[in-house]
C-alpha cells in the first residue's frame, strides 16, 4: 500500500472539507478556499477531525492516485490554515526588483525593464537593503499556483553558472564552473 496515501491527514480546528456528488473537494480556512476535482475512483472521507484517502483496488492506476491526492489535499489543507511562502533573491550588478499594484518590475540586465502581472490570489513583496541582493517575497494558499509563479520568475534570467547571477531561492546553492584558464607558455 502507499506509504504516503494511506497516511491521515489532520484537519485543524479552523478548516472545513467537503466533498461534492461529482467528487470535487473544497478546504475553507482562515486564508481563504480551495477546490481539486478528484479522480472518480479514489475517496476521501472525514472521521473523528481526520481526513482519510482511500482506493478501491490494487491497480496500478489506483496505486499511482492514491499518493497523488492525498498530497494535494494535504497541500490544500495547509495551504488554507498557515500558506505557503517562497523567498527569491536576485543577484547581479544593477539588478533591481520593485512592486506596485501586484505588478513585479524587474531590471535584469536587459534594455528593458522587464514587468510581471502576478495573480490577485498570490502576496508579492520586494525587499532592497543597503549592502544586500533584492528578495523578492512570494505568499498564497494555493501551493501550485505559488510554485508556477516562482519559476516564471525565475525564469526571466536564469542563473549562470561562472558569475553566479541571476534570480534563485534563498539559500540556494549554485554549482560555479571554473572560466578560462590562461595557457601556459
Amino acid at each position: 500500500m502507499s506509504r504516503i496515501g494511506k497516511k491521515p491527514i489532520v484537519l485543524p480546528s479552523n478548516v472545513t472539507l467537503s466533498v461534492d456528488d461529482q467528487n470535487v473537494v473544497t478546504v475553507k480556512g482562515p486564508k481563504g478556499t480551495l477546490t481539486q476535482t478528484i479522480d472518480r475512483d479514489i475517496s476521501v472521507a472525514v472521521e473523528d477531525g481526520q481526513i482519510q484517502v482511500s482506493r478501491p483496488t490494487e491497480q496500478k492506476r489506483h496505486k499511482a492516485l492514491h499518493g497523488l491526492y492525498r498530497s494535494l489535499v494535504n497541500n490544500m489543507v495547509t495551504g488554507v490554515s498557515e500558506g505557503f511562502k517562497l523567498d527569491l533573491e536576485v543577484i547581479g550588478v544593477g539588478y533591481k526588483a520593485s512592486v506596485a499594484n501586484n505588478v513585479l518590475e524587474l531590471q535584469l540586465g536587459y534594455s528593458h525593464n522587464v514587468y510581471l502581472a502576478v495573480p490577485s490570489e498570490i502576496k508579492v513583496t520586494a525587499v532592497t537593503e543597503k549592502g544586500q541582493n533584492p528578495k523578492v517575497y512570494l505568499e498564497g494558499s494555493d501551493k501550485q499556483l505559488l510554485g508556477d509563479v516562482a519559476a516564471k520568475i525565475r525564469s526571466l534570467r536564469k542563473v549562470e553558472p561562472y558569475k553566479g547571477k541571476g534570480i534563485r531561492f534563498v539559500g540556494e546553492q549554485v554549482r560555479r564552473k571554473a572560466g578560462k584558464s590562461s595557457s601556459k607558455k
